[in-house]
């Protein structure tokens, strides 16, 4: 509870002097360009809260990561194949599945629930 209101508390302030930046959401973590990272995982709920507080970006790049989010997130997160670059003070949220596939094999929305995944988020630093 005491991170909530931290979070209402600093969206008020990033609302005031204009700063705030969207939630960018991936399909895996990833670092965009050098800098200083810290990855935490988080529960699905947090991840509503910050979509809620800030708003998101989709750089999710394939369809079945896409509806997992729109699932777990409860909004339309589109699959949206885009070179992005996360900004300092950004935060974004990645989907990282318990077990990495075999390659080349493209898995379901389905097939990504049974084998679970975990929401990291990624924050960038510096």
């Amino acid at each position: 509870m005491e991170d909530i209101r931290a979070c209402e508390e600093l969206q008020e302030l990033l609302l005031l002097d204009g700063s705030q930046l969207p939630v960018v959401l991936f399909n895996g973590p990833i670092c965009t360009t050098a800098g200083l990272y810290r990855v935490t995982d988080i529960d699905v709920d947090e991840a509503r809260l910050l979509i809620s507080i800030y708003g998101f970006e989709s750089a999710v790049g394939h369809e079945a990561s896409a509806q997992v989010f729109s699932n777990i997130l409860e909004t339309d997160v589109p699959m949206n194949r885009i070179e992005y670059v996360q900004k300092v003070g950004q935060k974004a949220i990645a989907l990282k599945l318990k077990i990495r596939p075999e390659e080349g094999r493209i898995l379901s929305a389905s097939e990504m629930f049974q084998i679970g995944f975990v929401l990291q988020l990624m924050e960038r630093l510096e």
